[in-house]
Parts: structure tokens; C-alpha cells; sequence
């Protein structure tokens, strides 16, 4: 997947003391080393792009216990804010990856074997120009449906009216994909969607289900 145009920028935010001591000390307990060694899931597996500070992976994986979630994020502060939540809930089904989603995608996540896939406010990249960094693109959409089993869940939200219509008709255009009643477990509303919400931003849920039989593992 020829890829020059990366989604996002490393934005070079302050990181608290207590985020980096976690990035030192507990990523090494919670984190998984960006490989090209598929991930052998014996649970249901659920991957998350752009976990941000953590707030909604930890409700979801508090809520269950049952399945496995593995949480892709790029930006330090927020590796180190869900490492200390993780830690402090200890929880036992979430690890953190810190890396591009779309290389952990392609190299770490075999065909046909995530329960669901969640992409929670991606970088909107409002104008016009810089449209071509979103990360909901065609190519996206077809690996994305790749890595899902038969039935799994492709679940993005977004409070970008435009990028919601476009997410839309991409995966709605992807022929492995299919439109869903609900995903795979209700997304809890955070802070950051509150504010949102409260300055008028539309907030709209996508959820696709995974079509057919599952690819052969590559």
C-alpha cells in the first residue's frame, strides 16, 4: 500500500511528568512493539485508531472484560494518560501500541480477525487542501474490511459534517461493507464530544458490518 501522505502531524504537546514516567515504565508492561508479527488473538479483538487521551478505550474495555482491545495512538501525551489509566483500573484486555495505525494495520493485524474496529473523531483536516491527509480514504476502507472477520464492526464517528458524508459514502462504496443497526458495544460520550456538542457540532455515528466470509489469514 504505497502511502507518502500520513494522516497526522506529531504535534509537540506538553507532556506531563507523570505521562512520561509512564511512557518510561509502564509502556514496556502495557505496550506492544510495532512488529511484522501478526497478533494472535484466542479472544475477540477490537482495534482502536487514535485513542487519543484514553478517556473512551478504558470505558469501553472496563465494559468488557470478555474481549481483548488493542488501542493505536501516535501522540505521547495520550500514550502516557491511557498507560496510568490502564494501570490504575487494572485492566487486563487493553494494550497500547504506539505507532502509525495504518503500518499496524497492514503488518501486525491478520486478515479476518478483528471483531470490530473503532475510529472515534479522526483528524477532520477542515480544509479543502489538506482533505487528501484524512485517513477515511478508499484504500482505507478496503483494508479496513480485510482485517474484519465475517460480521465484525467498523464503527467511526466524526462532528465534521462534510468528512461524515464522505466517510459515508466511502464505506458505503466498499463492496465487503455493509450499513449496521449498532456496533459492536455503545460508545460512551466524552469531554471532548460534550464541548462539542454544546458549541452545535453535529455528532454522527457510522457503523458498517464486515460482508461475506472471512479472507484466508496472509
Amino acid at each position: 500500500m504505497n502511502r507518502p501522505i500520513r494522516s497526522y502531524v506529531l504535534r509537540q504537546g506538553r507532556t506531563t511528568p507523570a505521562q512520561a514516567r509512564a511512557l518510561e515504565t509502564l509502556y514496556p508492561k502495557y505496550g506492544l512493539t510495532f512488529s511484522s508479527q501478526k497478533i494472535v488473538a484466542t479472544r475477540p479483538l477490537v482495534l482502536e485508531i487514535g485513542s487519543g487521551m484514553g478517556e473512551t478505550t478504558i470505558a469501553i474495555a472496563k465494559a468488557h472484560p470478555e474481549t481483548d482491545f488493542i488501542a493505536v495512538e501516535v501522540h505521547g501525551p495520550g500514550v502516557g494518560s491511557l498507560l496510568n489509566a490502564i494501570e490504575k483500573e487494572g485492566l487486563e484486555n487493553l494494550r497500547v501500541i504506539r505507532h502509525d495505525a495504518l503500518d499496524v494495520l497492514e503488518q501486525m493485524i491478520a486478515d479476518g480477525s478483528l471483531a470490530a474496529l473503532h475510529l472515534f473523531f479522526p483528524d477532520p483536516w477542515p480544509k479543502k487542501r489538506h482533505h487528501k491527509r484524512r485517513l477515511v480514504q478508499p484504500s482505507f476502507a478496503s483494508l479496513a474490511a480485510a482485517k474484519l472477520r465475517e460480521g465484525g464492526i467498523l464503527h467511526a464517528a466524526t462532528d465534521w459534517p462534510d468528512y461524515a458524508e464522505r466517510m459515508d459514502e466511502v464505506f458505503r462504496s466498499e463492496p465487503l461493507l455493509e450499513p449496521a443497526a449498532h456496533g459492536l458495544t455503545a460508545r460512551p460520550v466524552t469531554k471532548f464530544e460534550s464541548r462539542g456538542r454544546r458549541l452545535g457540532h453535529p455528532v454522527r455515528d457510522l457503523v458498517f458490518r464486515r460482508k461475506g466470509r472471512a479472507p484466508a489469514a496472509r
